[in-house]
């Protein structure tokens, strides 16, 4: 629908792909005029990142993908920043003053957000969650552009990847754009470790994994450039993402805090997060009533499947720990000593529901 701030593309085969492009446009909605810039403004980069709506098009069409890119330019609002950054609308940008974002006060980007910013974000949440309910877990990728000469100085870049944490698809990324003769930016020319950016928010807090890719300008400022650069990119792609193999939910940062007046910095999250976790082991090893089946059952994971996340935490911290010893820790015991105490026969009824179940979980 063109009255929606964002574009999707629909999927055409099962893939569990989903690209976006949060700087795909240079309109702006009637309403806004073109905010006080002439109209040369809008072929530059600063209303939007030049090539990157054609190359993901392309893309999306060449896995069959579903994709969501923004319908309006950055310059309205930023799709890629957290909902409270101070440069969600630029009042300035390459030294140039906006002039109808110079005077936006709060309830002007509140209302933006609302109109914009949420529903485009939404749309991508929503696209996530109806994956995850068909035990899919979505790879997300982002498309980006940037200049090939900033402040006067020529980049040397000719693609970049940003990432945060999560390697797991950009570091073989990096390698496969290495070996085909790229020159590759490694966090540049940009940084993707920014909190509350739009990979943070979908990709590293909901422990998928992704990638934004930033493509030098001048290689794909035509339509029929970047839809060269993208048949370029796929086979690369592909490479990357044999090599992370099967995707699954792994998260990299401790969990968002909810809102409130009481600052919590990452210690502290970290901190939270390991007492919840010895509370939940402390109430599983009472409750031995509640066997590991019945967990499976309802919730896709038991007491084993925790020992087991512990020992590949700790493996990620170069820690090795016997798959028993980090079982024994959460059942308190050894796990043979417990099943001779606590199992209980499985019924043929949990034995069916189990089989179910295993339909539905990753």
């Amino acid at each position: 629908m063109a009255d929606l701030p964002f574009e999707r593309i629909a999927p055409t085969q099962s893939v569990d792909l989903i690209f976006l492009c949060d700087h795909a446009s240079n309109a702006l909605p009637e309403p806004y005029g073109t905010l006080g810039l002439d109209e040369g403004a809008f072929a530059a980069h600063i209303a939007f990142d030049i090539g990157a709506a054609a190359v993901t098009r392309t893309l999306a069409s060449a896995y069959g993908a579903t994709a969501i890119l923004a319908r309006w330019s950055r310059l309205l609002i930023d799709l890629n920043r957290g909902a409270d950054d101070p440069t969600l609308v630029m009042r300035l940008s390459d030294g140039r003053i906006i002039p109808g974002n110079r005077d936006a006060d709060e309830s002007e980007i509140v209302r933006r957000r609302a109109d914009y910013f949420d529903p485009y974000h939404k749309t991508v949440a929503a696209e996530i969650d109806a994956m995850l309910v068909e035990g899919r877990t979505p790879v997300i990728v982002s498309m980006h552009s940037f200049t090939p000469v900033w402040k006067s100085s020529r980049r040397p870049w000719e693609v970049g990847v940003l990432w945060d944490r999560d390697g797991r698809l950009a570091r073989p990324l990096m390698d496969a754009f290495k070996r085909a003769g790229f020159v590759t930016g490694d966090n540049e020319p940009y940084s993707g470790e920014l909190e509350n950016d739009c990979m943070y928010v979908h990709g590293t807090m909901r422990g998928l994994p992704h990638v934004l890719i930033e493509m030098r300008q001048d290689l794909i400022g035509t339509d029929e450039d970047a839809r060269a650069f993208a048949e370029r990119l796929k086979p690369l792609l592909d490479e990357a993402l044999n090599v992370m193999g099967p995707p699954v939910v792994k998260f990299t940062r401790p969990l968002m805090p909810p809102k409130g007046d009481t600052p919590m910095d990452e210690k502290m999250r970290t901190e939270l997060e390991a007492a919840t976790f010895r509370r939940l082991v402390a109430h599983l090893r009472e409750r031995t009533d509640v066997q590991n089946i019945d967990l499976m059952i309802s919730g896709g994971f038991c007491r084993n499947c925790l020992g087991d996340w512990y020992r590949e935490a700790a493996a990620d911290k170069g820690i090795a720990i016997d798959k028993d010893a980090a079982r024994e820790l959460v059942y308190g015991m050894p796990q043979a000593e417990w099943k001779a105490r606590y199992q209980t026969e499985v019924s043929p009824e949990k034995q069916a529901a189990f089989a179910a179940a295993q339909k539905t979980h990753r």
